[in-house]
């Protein structure tokens, strides 16, 4: 009766103490650095997704991933291209800083391994990284993911229609067949159309099981989609849902991945402790018609108006950011990599950067302002202007781009003619769509944006 009493008193007494233990534990849990998902569409318009946009499919996981935080209106890319727009994403770094311009070809190097990426920077801090989808920042050993500060990836090392089936440059590609690595190993050779209907499976499968084994350690999953890019392919379970075409069944499959994606979050208990970024590389490649997204914004990809530059943009931190709140701060690519690191407590990498920490700006937090005085904006190796940093004002340089003349349909694309722009400003509160030029109604805005512009330019582009 003693031994049995003895015993029952011990257990109590280390039931007690756990008991007194569990707000330690939880305290010890929350002070655990957050982990980061980046969702990276390629091509997708800034109107492809409720509630952004009203497109005749359902979207309820980017829906319920909206609702759950912030959605941003006013996020922009520095350039409306794959490869620079990644590498700005990347290293915090414009695309004049790294010198990756434009869309990287088969056996490109790439990006600079002098700047350092994301993954870099958080796997010192003690982070596993993951990147699964396109990387598009080099395909030599020295620039492919793993050297680069990803643990784990698998995917395409440049976009999807650099291949052998091109619709217009077969040739261009038929020597460099398309391959899908993994680890650092071409897992396949020659990528088919077969293959190209389960990228989106599997890069959802790999993020998934990431986030699962990985639930006890803080972790970056970067998943940036082929999709919705050119050629579009989705699964057997996806072609034809929507009713309203490819392009619908395309973004309904993508939408599913991020409902896997927040599912296998909820399951592993990280939705709390777990930053989650959606957002694209660019606006839609209209020249491809009923295969392209929509964007209510001038112009589109590959131009330096809205329509190219501004993406679409949810982040979702629960206890962090203020679930179902929308804002219409102006903030760009390059501040998500500082960020992350004041939120990982890592240090910014040794190279300059071009980013700042927008914490406080994304958090709504009161009095907080935009460090930048401007952020640039170019396409190709042409500088075309300065955005404020607050987002109000919009210069334009004079330069050419180009704008469609008629859409292509059904995969094939169409054509565009080249137009000019004079040295332009816009006030882009009161006109988004980038239709009135009031230069000559607000002279000391331009003068004061074109001080920036042109230092901008010397100092990266070698010209006043």
């Amino acid at each position: 009766m003693r031994t049995a009493d003895l015993g029952r008193r011990d257990f109590l007494k280390l039931a007690g103490a756990g008991l007194a233990a569990a707000p330690a534990l939880v305290r010890a849990a929350s002070r655990r650095p957050p982990n980061f998902v980046i969702i990276f569409l390629d091509d997708s318009g800034w109107a492809d997704f409720r509630p952004f946009g009203t497109p005749d499919y359902p979207t309820p996981n980017v829906e319920r991933l909206a609702a759950q935080g912030c959605r941003f209106t006013n996020f922009y890319v520095p350039q409306a291209v794959c490869s620079a727009s990644r590498a700005a994403l990347m290293t915090g770094c414009y695309p004049e800083r790294v010198k990756v311009f434009g869309a990287l070809g088969p056996r490109a190097r790439g990006l600079d391994p002098s700047f350092a990426t994301m993954g870099e920077v958080l796997k010192k801090a003690g982070y596993r990284t993951a990147v699964f989808g396109k990387w598009h920042l080099g395909d030599q050993p020295e620039t492919r993911p793993p050297a680069r500060g990803f643990d784990e990836s698998c995917g395409l090392m440049y976009s999807n229609d650099m291949w052998e089936h091109h619709p217009e440059r077969p040739e261009a590609y038929a020597k460099f067949p398309l391959q899908f690595w993994e680890n650092d190993r071409v897992k396949i050779e020659r990528v088919t159309k077969e293959h190209q209907r389960l990228l989106t499976t599997w890069y959802t499968e790999h993020a998934v099981s990431f986030i699962r084994r990985n639930r006890h350690n803080p972790f970056l999953l970067y998943v940036p989609h082929s999709m919705p890019h050119v050629p579009l392919f989705c699964s057997d379970r996806f072609e034809g849902k929507s009713g309203k075409g490819l392009y619908a069944d395309v973004m309904m499959e993508i939408d599913w991945s991020v409902g896997e994606i927040l599912k296998a979050l909820a399951e592993a208990g990280l939705e709390d402790n777990t930053l989650v970024v959606k957002t694209s590389d660019n606006g839609p490649w209209i020249s491809y018609g009923n295969h392209a997204g929509k964007t209510p914004f001038r112009e589109a990809k590959g131009t330096g108006f809205d329509g190219g530059i501004r993406s679409a943009c949810i982040l979702r931190y629960p206890g962090h950011i203020k679930a179902g709140s929308v804002s219409k701060r102006a903030w760009c690519s390059i501040d998500l990599l500082p960020t992350f690191a004041r939120l990982a407590g890592a240090p910014l990498p040794n190279n300059p950067i071009d980013g700042k920490d927008l914490w406080d700006l994304i958090t709504g937090k009161p009095g907080a302002t935009n460090p930048h005085p401007y952020y640039s904006f170019s396409t190709g190796q042409t500088f075309e202007g300065v955005i404020s940093g607050d987002g109000r004002w919009k210069l334009h340089l004079p330069h050419s781009y180009r704008t469609l003349e008629y859409p292509g349909k059904d995969g094939r694309p169409g054509k565009y003619r080249e137009a000019w722009i004079d040295l332009s400003l816009f006030d882009m509160e009161n006109d988004p769509y980038e239709t009135t030029n009031v230069l000559d109604k607000y002279p000391e805005v331009a003068t004061r944006l074109k001080v920036y512009a042109e230092r901008h330019k010397q100092q990266f582009f070698g010209q006043a």
